[in-house]
């Protein structure tokens, strides 16, 4: 990887031979586990501004209509998250001199409260080609991290790393996007999208709380297409940036059935019945993903553009007999991605239930790539992939000039991108929308085998064990194991929970920079060994607080819990009951405990709670800084995700905390710091 220093440039085609596609990743860490920021590409022509509004691509208008421009969202790495971005440089519009690539934080959050800051590129294939680390952040709430720009035909890339004081509206100002100034914008209540009839959220899972100052817009455009009226739930900043046109998305609450009764199942597009092959599966689950990926462009260049396929014209096939060898390899599916007469191609290796990957398998397929010029091969499975614990091992010839890249997909991935798109960012197409909807219940019918990460593997049972009767030592390897298997359950609770909500959610790394995966791993094992105890942090985009996961398998209890700080300025008692009254719908077993200046306070369950607020104050008078919310579920004893299950329990426990704790504590959450946000795409039907 070629390292830049700040104002220098190189081009890219001196990096490597295939820059017709490049990802770009923007990435930070925080020692707390609490940095953010939001990543943003301007189109620029010669003017050194934007054409127009639809030239500026944000979480609000993560793509262009051509694939030109993709934000792939966030992923985590082992020292904090990292943000890519997918760019087709063949596809970017003649008249665009320059891309520039931007970062924004909010809330009063500045760059220099986060570490290791840094932007990358990489080719189609995931060869690294350059790298540029920023190390002079300091007060800026914006930062132009770089920009590829062209020169006589060539793209060619320049590290910039300037910051502004003025956030992302300063940025997008001096970029020519009109801002909407509003000194004093109306109240409303808040929109969190499709409701039942009754105006109860459709999920089971609330949606997330909204910071004060965020712009919401309802999805119903205004008369002859001019933009809708953005309201807002607590006073917003002054300055917003406008939001883009509105996307179909399906309403959650089902229409009223004609069926004379209960025990009438709607016809389906894609049927479920009881297969009894495994291999039955697999075939019909690869042509029904395959076939929606082709029809609904969105959908396919989703889950292709982090894989350095271009945009373009997708075809997919099933099934296909490529020569190896003595005798014909069928990979399960390929994709074909056409771009200015020229091909992307991929085969896929699809696998449902539990079935683990094959490495003889995949390196068949792998080897076939390579001969025949095909520039990735794409696994899919119930499994998730972690960094530095791959899930099949290959072998690739160095002596080949030509590079084939190995990526991996989770079907918990597959229905989280489905559900973002359907239920919240939409597609531009009625039918296409239907598509995904059933391609959604295709995929979470039990009988589809694509259910996600299903099983803790043969070690949990042993250290489950070893841990009760206290005879597993530090160094075994079946905890690393059960460790694995652990944030493998973790990624994909995330992905679930981000699906249903609509915002990023992602688990918070608090590693220390440098660490390797493995010495970690090794490290959260021993901690298991000695503690009994399984822990994990997530963090949802948007809200102010890390939601905790602890498993204890000493004492069969999984507990779920979030740290609220106080808002500044009130008197104590007032804290306390209007805390209190947030949490007027929240279960009566919900463990409250006040957190003073260096210690804990009082506690007691919201049952007794309620009739005494003033039990929640300290005796002394000490300083309150937050209330710690906590409940308890019995955990489940075996590996697997069936309703006694130990994946089934932390799913519910998990659910259980966020619908009924974290989504009432809005109106408190409100009267703290308002996390400011630019304007919010549409999320439903007005």
């Amino acid at each position: 990887m070629h390292e830049m220093s700040k104002g220098a440039n190189i081009g890219l085609a001196t990096l490597s031979e295939d820059t017709g596609a490049v990802v770009v990743g923007l990435s930070w860490s925080s020692a707390a586990g609490d940095g953010d920021a939001d990543v943003s590409v301007l189109l620029v022509d010669d003017s050194g501004k934007v054409r127009g509004e639809t030239d500026f691509y944000f979480y609000n208008h993560p793509a262009a209509e051509d694939g030109s421009v993709q934000l792939l969202g966030k992923v985590p790495t082992e020292n904090g998250s990292e943000d890519r971005i997918s760019l087709d440089l063949t596809a970017i519009p003649e008249d665009i001199t320059t891309i520039v690539v931007a970062a924004s934080q909010y809330g009063g959050a500045r760059f220099g409260d986060l570490d290791d800051l840094r932007m990358t590129v990489t080719d189609r294939s995931g060869e690294p080609l350059l790298g540029f680390s920023i190390e002079d952040a300091t007060i800026e709430t914006a930062f132009i991290f770089g920009e590829l720009y062209r020169r006589n035909a060539e793209w060619k890339f320049r590290a910039v790393g300037q910051g502004y004081e003025t956030g992302l509206a300063g940025l997008a100002t001096d970029f020519g996007i009109a801002v909407d100034e509003e000194d004093e914008p109306p109240t409303a209540a808040l929109s969190t999208g499709p409701a039942e009839a009754d105006g109860s959220p459709a999920s089971g899972i609330a949606p997330a709380p909204q910071a004060a100052g965020t712009v919401m817009i309802p999805a119903q455009a205004g008369a002859e297409g001019e933009p809708a009226v953005a309201t807002t739930p607590a006073p917003a900043r002054r300055r917003a940036t406008r939001t883009t046109k509105k996307k179909i998305t399906l309403p959650k609450a089902a229409k009223r059935s004609l069926a004379e009764n209960d025990s009438w199942k709607p016809a389906r597009l894609f049927p479920v019945p009881s297969y009894k092959s495994d291999r039955e599966r697999e075939v019909r689950a690869t042509s029904v993903l395959l076939s929606v990926m082709a029809e609904v462009p969105e959908f396919g260049r989703r889950l292709t553009a982090g894989f350095g396929a271009p945009a373009g014209r997708m075809q997919t096939f099933t099934e296909v007999s490529l020569p190896h060898g003595d005798s014909p390899k069928r990979p399960d599916g390929v994709i074909r991605t056409e771009r200015a007469g020229k091909l992307w191609t991929a085969l896929v290796e699809t696998k449902t239930n539990g079935n683990p990957l094959k490495s003889e398998q995949v390196q068949n397929y792998m080897d076939i790539a390579a001969r025949r010029g095909y520039e990735a091969v794409i696994t899919l499975s119930n499994d998730v992939a972690l960094e530095g614990s791959p899930l099949v091992e290959v072998k690739t010839d160095g002596r080949r000039k030509h590079k084939v890249s190995l990526w991996h997909l989770s079907w918990a991935e597959v229905a989280h991108q489905a559900q973002m798109l359907i239920r919240h960012e939409g597609v531009g197409n009625a039918a296409h929308a239907w598509l995904l909807q059933e391609l959604l219940h295709y995929l979470q019918h039990e009988n589809s085998g694509c259910h996600g990460f299903q099983n803790m593997g043969p070690s949990w049972v042993p250290v489950r064990n070893g841990i009760d009767t206290e005879t597993l030592c530090q160094g075994d390897p079946r905890a690393v194991e059960v460790v694995e298997s652990w944030e493998r359950l973790i990624r994909q609770v995330c992905l679930r929970l981000g699906g249903e909500l609509g915002q990023k959610t992602l688990p918070v790394q608090r590693a220390r920079r440098g660490t390797d995966p493995k010495s970690r791993r090794t490290a959260l094992a021993d901690r298991l060994c000695e503690e009994g105890k399984l822990s994990a942090e997530l963090r949802v985009d948007g809200a102010h607080d890390i939601l905790s996961i602890t498993a204890d398998l000493r004492t069969g209890k999984i507990r779920t819990s979030m740290d609220v700080p106080t808002p500044d300025g009130a008197y104590p008692l007032s804290i306390a009951k209007r805390f209190l009254r947030a949490l007027d719908e929240a279960p009566a077993d919900l463990h409250v405990e006040t957190l003073l200046e260096g210690r804990s306070g009082p506690r007691g369950t919201l049952e007794r709670l309620r009739p005494e607020p003033g039990d929640l104050l300290p005796k002394d008078g000490a300083v309150i800084t937050g209330f710690r919310l906590s409940l308890f579920k019995g955990m489940g004893n075996s590996r697997g995700s069936t309703e006694s299950g130990f994946i089934r329990s932390i799913d519910e426990a998990v659910d259980r905390f966020y619908g009924s704790v974290v989504a009432p504590l809005g109106q408190f959450e409100q009267r703290r710091t308002p996390r400011a946000r630019p304007a919010t795409a549409p999320s439903g039907t007005e």
